[in-house]
């Protein structure tokens, strides 16, 4: 920067001379032609009073004009002592012939004189100064010393303004080197300069807090899993380790009863669910919102009873009634369903057996409410801020099976497709769940018969019935098959690890 700063500099200082010098030539020669014209015109009345001949010429000084008188023989006169001009020129005759009243000779300033002929009787007077660059050469010179002068001083103002303009990048360089050399992504740019530099640190620091962030978050992650991982493979490996020492002792049937046997079984196979739907929402987890899955235009009402069915296939105990309304949402339906499928479970954990978890979707004003009711025992007060947090379990779900994921999962999800989730108390003393997502369009009657060729639309339900604003049912659901017959696709999306 400072090598362009002297650049510039040095450039505009020549230009700058070029133009003036071109200025002061034509100055100088404006000034000496009309010197030369009144030195003529004086000179021309004298011989004019006296006659060419007798017009006294005073001896050379040794310096200013020349003059010189052709009388009409074609013979000059000149004063004594003066310095000889250049022979009277072909143009210069014609003026003292009559044939041209004046004539400006030699104007370039090579030929060393600029001579000015003027008619004068029968005759002609010349005066003529000698050409002299040196007020041109000595303007040409201080030009230089100036150009020089503040070409170094553009190079020691530029290099100055440069170090400090760029003082905040070489900081903000220094501290990239430090995060890559040292992995310590706490360091912090303080934000100083103006406009764009201080944006450009303004987002280093960003993305340095973003890292912070995604760092910390790998790391409560890796912590959290670790730690709800080590009580069910605890478990499974000590049952696991009794059936292989009492087999080896050849005591397995008579150490364990037909009827502890079959309890220890049913308890590996719990511990190897619970394991599996751990592992499954720590990959969902991890992935955060990247996706595979594409956008679609939906009925978010066939979304929520596939997840009430598949809920119903993996717990047949639990009890559902069903209050939807037809509700058009954009959205990942595998992502949605999996939402769902998680707000319905966590409900029937807690729903007494007599009293169905009850889910209700309807259109309010530009939104798809979503609400999941069960007849528990509520959420605690202090528990409420910290229901959608990752691993987190109230006092009293901690001898209930789950993860503390779930929950957190459908926040991730319903936030992802710009909605939000809340939690409140429902009616019935339990907790009610409640999504708000942004409803769409639906699509016209052309849009629905061309859905499966041109356009990602999830078309209407099948036959089996859903009330819809009427009073709530049960809705008896057994089987995967039907589940994707609801969501109008024979694909069923993995939820919980499941194929």
């Amino acid at each position: 920067m400072t090598v362009i700063a002297a650049t510039a500099i040095a450039v505009s200082v020549f230009v700058s001379f070029q133009v003036a010098s071109e200025l002061m030539d034509h100055k100088l020669l404006d000034t000496a032609e009309d010197q030369l014209h009144a030195d003529s015109r004086v000179l021309a009345t004298n011989a004019e009073r006296v006659g060419l001949a007798q017009v006294p010429l005073p001896p050379y000084p040794g310096s200013g004009r020349l003059v010189r008188v052709i009388l009409p023989d074609g013979s000059t006169r000149t004063p004594a002592g003066q310095p000889a001009l250049p022979p009277v020129s072909e143009d210069a005759e014609r003026v003292a012939q009559g044939l041209s009243t004046d004539l400006l000779e030699s104007t370039d300033w090579n030929d060393g004189y600029r001579v000015y002929t003027l008619r004068v009787g029968d005759g002609a007077v010349q005066v003529a100064d000698l050409a002299d660059d040196s007020p041109i050469n000595e303007f040409g010179f201080g030009m230089l010393v100036i150009g020089l002068l503040c070409a170094a001083g553009g190079a020691l103002v530029g290099r100055t303004v440069a170090r400090a303009a760029l003082a905040p990048i070489d900081r903000l360089t220094a501290t990239a080197v430090r995060v890559a050399d040292t992995r310590d992504l706490d360091a912090s740019i303080p934000a100083e300069g103006g406009g764009e530099i201080r944006q450009l640190i303004q987002s280093i620091n960003d993305m340095l807090a973003a890292l912070r962030d995604s760092r910390q978050a790998q790391r409560l992650l890796a912590e959290d899993a670790s730690h709800e991982l080590k009580t069910p493979l605890t478990s499974l490996r000590l049952n696991v380790e009794l059936l292989i020492r009492l087999d080896r002792r050849g005591t397995l049937d008579s150490a364990l009863p037909a009827q502890s046997r079959t309890r220890l079984l049913n308890d590996l196979g719990a511990q190897v669910a619970e394991l599996s739907t751990l592992a499954a929402e720590l990959t969902e987890v991890a992935r955060g919102d990247v996706s595979d899955e594409s956008t679609e235009l939906l009925d978010f009402a066939d979304v929520v009873v596939a997840a009430v069915a598949r809920a119903r296939s993996r717990t047949p105990d639990i009890q559902v009634a069903l209050d939807v309304g037809s509700v058009w949402v954009s959205g990942r339906p595998a992502a949605l369903q999996r939402a769902v499928l998680n707000l319905v479970d966590n409900a029937g954990k807690w729903s007494p057996a007599e009293q169905p978890v009850q889910v209700r979707l309807r259109a309010v004003d530009e939104s798809a409410v979503l609400e999941v009711d069960d007849a528990g025992p509520g959420i605690d007060g202090p528990d409420v801020p910290r229901v959608f947090d990752r691993f987190y379990r109230a006092d009293s779900a901690r001898a209930l099976p789950g993860s503390g994921l779930g929950l957190s999962i459908v926040r991730r999800v319903v936030e992802a497709h710009g909605g939000r989730a809340i939690v409140a108390r429902s009616t019935r003393g339990g907790a009610l769940l409640r999504v708000d997502l942004p409803a769409a369009s639906p699509p016209t009657a052309s849009a629905l018969s061309t859905a499966e060729k041109d356009t990602p639309v999830r078309s209407a339900r099948p036959a089996q019935p859903v009330a819809a604003g009427s009073a709530a049912r049960t809705a008896e659901v057994g089987s995967h098959a039907e589940a994707a017959d609801f969501c109008g696709s024979d694909r069923e999306p993995p939820v919980n690890g499941e194929d």
